[in-house]
Formats: structure tokens, C-alpha cells, sequence
């Protein structure tokens, strides 16, 4: 019977993912534009025809069109279905995962944290930037997510001022550690290393994940980027002035401590006699 109602899960968090991708589509498109993310309806950025029903199935809907838009037949990108497709593999990920072991409201705020990660990532991917609407709106959920942890009794500390302090802690260190790395980067380097927006992000980070793993992400997210940057000058496909977008770095380490943060802070402790 657990089996049962764990691939039901499976299967929910799949097409539920796939819908929130389509929806994180319009997010990625229209907030650093400064257009609605309501109003209109889904439709052509370039003849401005609105998509029927069918054409918004999620990944489907872009097969059937055969990647154009169907009344100007201007090609529409892949990545609105690997973004789809994407959201879809996180929130199975975190059923998958996380599914038996905590409660489904947990596991929704998990899903809204991962979409928040994937939004910024792309966004900063396209534009360099990280709006502040969606890192203060992620820092809110995430206090929101903590609060509620705390009223069910579910969280690393179980009153209610400690997993706030858990929490707050962790958005303090995350944008003042980030703020002491770009003061850095801009001193050393004489030019600025890190945008305005990656503090913030992290203090997001921070507040989900509490300040622990605050360390956690930014080592992560330092050495994939650094991985990075030294294949990417290999290969020639960047110059050494042209800058790199930090963003998805944080994201994807914070993506990997909300996964694995415990076991990999046990096992470091554990070294050091220290669990």
C-alpha cells in the first residue's frame, strides 16, 4: 500500500511540476520585462495571438506545434519544454526523496523553494540580473516556510523563537557573507566580481535552509563556478572579462544542500568526533 501512494505521489509531483514549469515560463519572460505575470493570457511574443488550450499542455503542447508557433509559425525556443521538464524531474525529486519521511505541506514548500531556485537561475542566466521581486517574495515564503515548521513541530528546533532564529540567522550570514565576497572581488580584482542581486539570493537561500548550510551553498556554489569559468576559458567559450552570472551557482548549491546538506554537514562533523 506504501508503494502505491508513493508512485501516486510520484506521479502527481510529475504533472503538477510540469504545470508549475509552464507557469515559471511566463515568470522567466515577463518580471525582468516588467510586464504582468497575470494578464494577458499565454500567447505569441511575436504575431501576439493567444495560445489555445492544447498549445499550453505542458512539454506536450510544444511537441504538437512541432516547435512554431501555430498562426505565425515563428519557432518557438526549446527551452520552454526542458523548462517544463525540468520542474517536473524537481518536484519528483523532492516526492521521490523526501516523500515518506515528512509531511506533504513540507514537501510543497520544498517544490515552491525549487521553482523560486530555477525562476532566478534562468532570469539572471538571460538578463545578469536577479529581481528583487522574486528574491524578497522567496525571502517571505521562506520565513512564512519556517513559521510553519515551527507550528508543526517539524523542524531542527522544535520552539518556535529558535527556528526563527534558525532561519533569520540564515538570511544574516548569507547576505553578509556575499557582501564581504563582493567587497572583496571588487578591492582585489579592481572591477566588480559578484552583482547586487547575489547577496540577495543568498539571504533567500539562507532563510529556507538556516545558516548551516549558508556555508554549505556558497563552497558548492564557489567550486562549481570556478569549475566553470576554467572550462569555459579552456575551450574559449568566454573571455576572461566577460562576466559569468553567479546566480545558478547558488541556486544549484542550494538546491544540493536542501537535498544532501544534512548528511554531507553529519559525515564532515563526524571527522572531527564532533556528531
Amino acid at each position: 500500500m506504501l508503494l502505491i501512494e508513493s508512485l501516486f505521489l510520484q506521479c502527481l509531483a510529475i504533472a503538477l511540476g510540469a504545470c508549475i514549469g509552464s507557469f515559471l515560463n511566463v515568470v522567466i519572460y515577463r518580471v525582468p520585462a516588467g510586464l504582468s505575470i497575470l494578464h494577458p493570457p499565454s500567447r505569441c511574443p511575436h504575431c501576439f495571438r493567444q495560445l489555445a488550450p492544447r498549445d499550453n499542455i505542458p512539454i506536450i503542447g510544444w511537441f504538437l506545434i512541432r516547435g512554431k508557433c501555430r498562426y505565425c509559425h515563428t519557432p518557438v525556443s526549446w527551452r520552454y519544454p526542458a523548462i517544463e521538464s525540468l520542474t517536473a524531474f524537481l518536484f519528483w525529486s523532492v516526492a521521490a526523496y523526501f516523500g515518506s519521511s515528512l509531511p506533504i505541506l513540507t514537501l510543497c514548500f520544498y517544490a515552491a523553494f525549487l521553482s523560486w531556485l530555477l525562476a532566478l537561475s534562468m532570469i539572471d542566466i538571460d538578463t545578469m540580473t536577479l529581481p528583487n521581486s522574486l528574491t524578497q517574495s522567496g525571502l517571505v515564503l521562506g520565513l512564512i516556510y519556517q513559521i510553519s515548521l515551527a507550528s508543526m513541530g517539524s523542524g531542527d528546533r522544535l520552539s518556535f523563537p529558535n527556528q526563527l532564529i534558525f532561519g533569520i540567522g540564515g538570511a544574516v550570514l548569507g547576505i553578509w557573507l556575499l557582501d564581504i565576497m563582493r567587497v572583496a572581488g571588487r578591492v582585489f580584482l579592481q572591477k566588480e566580481a559578484m552583482g547586487g542581486g547575489d547577496p540577495k539570493l543568498m539571504a533567500m537561500i539562507g532563510m529556507w535552509l538556516g545558516w548551516q548550510n549558508v556555508l554549505l551553498t556558497i563552497l558548492i556554489a564557489s567550486a562549481i563556478g570556478t569549475f566553470f569559468g576554467a572550462i569555459a576559458l579552456l575551450t574559449k567559450n568566454l573571455g576572461r572579462q566577460q562576466p559569468i552570472p553567479f546566480g545558478p551557482f547558488l541556486a544549484i548549491g542550494g538546491a544540493i544542500s536542501l537535498f544532501f546538506g544534512k548528511p554531507i554537514l553529519s559525515t564532515y562533523l563526524g571527522w572531527f568526533g564532533l556528531t
